[in-house]
């Protein structure tokens, strides 16, 4: 994956390990995705700014794209068959679609307690109760928390169904790139992955670089990867006209 030229930067930004992050990730901006040490977990919500009732639908962008995954050439879909940004680039190969996130029973049982008062930058946070404090900043809550994406963490199924993590599976150095097809509200956190066996509280930094890009043409690989990605553009770029 090629660098971006630095004439189309916006901006770069440090997440620091269980910090909230939320932008408005405009139409014609790619946001990427670094995971600086490898280990990394990005639990990431999306939303459509313009009419935040229509959201990231993980059930239909899974069903439509025949996969349990998400990787270069897939797209995340909101409930009205629309694309609010798709992968057109990636290095990590795997991002997990089905863990969900973490929340404060959770860390609670697994890590023990760490308030503020205690540890300052520290503390053990989960991943829900982050997600919410951004969704607090545009008027949104509780119940506008939807199926989540794991960027950076592998999770399979086995023969029983039962969620198997794969720990370590993203690099140093490894980035994936979300391209926005709508302006679309995106909500990160970088607390651990809900499956994480470890038994330290260690979660990774992540490195944001949203920079300008060209639209999908009518080849682009994330159009072209299946007939219904192709239906998805088109229901897309209606909205813009």
């Amino acid at each position: 994956m090629s660098d971006p030229d630095p004439s189309l930067i916006r901006f770069t930004e440090l997440l620091p390990p269980s910090s909230n992050w939320s932008h408005v990730l405009k139409h014609g901006t790619t946001l990427r995705l670094t995971d600086l040490e490898g280990g990394a977990n990005v639990s990431a919500l999306f939303y459509h700014f313009e009419l935040p009732c229509e959201r990231l639908n993980l059930p239909d962008t899974l069903k439509c794209q025949h996969t349990a995954r998400l990787t270069t050439g897939h797209c995340l879909y909101t409930d009205m068959g629309r694309i609010l940004v798709s992968i057109n680039s990636d290095t990590c190969g795997w991002h997990d679609p089905l863990a969900g996130v973490s929340d404060a029973r959770m860390v609670r049982e697994k890590y023990g307690t760490r308030t503020y008062q205690e540890a300052r930058n520290d503390w053990y946070r989960n991943g829900r109760d982050q997600f919410l404090r951004e969704l607090g900043k545009y008027g949104l809550g509780e119940r506008d928390l939807v199926m989540n994406v794991n960027f950076f963490q592998k999770v399979t199924a086995d023969a029983e169904g039962r969620l198997v993590h794969h720990p370590g599976f993203s690099p140093a150095g490894a980035t994936v790139d979300l391209r926005a097809e709508m302006n679309t509200l995106v909500i990160l956190n970088t607390c651990p992955h809900p499956l994480d066996d470890s038994p330290v509280y260690a979660p990774k930094p992540v490195q944001l670089t949203i920079f300008t890009s060209p639209p999908p043409g009518p080849d682009d690989p994330c159009r072209m990867s299946c007939p219904e990605n192709q239906r998805g553009f088109i229901l897309t770029e209606r909205f813009h006209l």
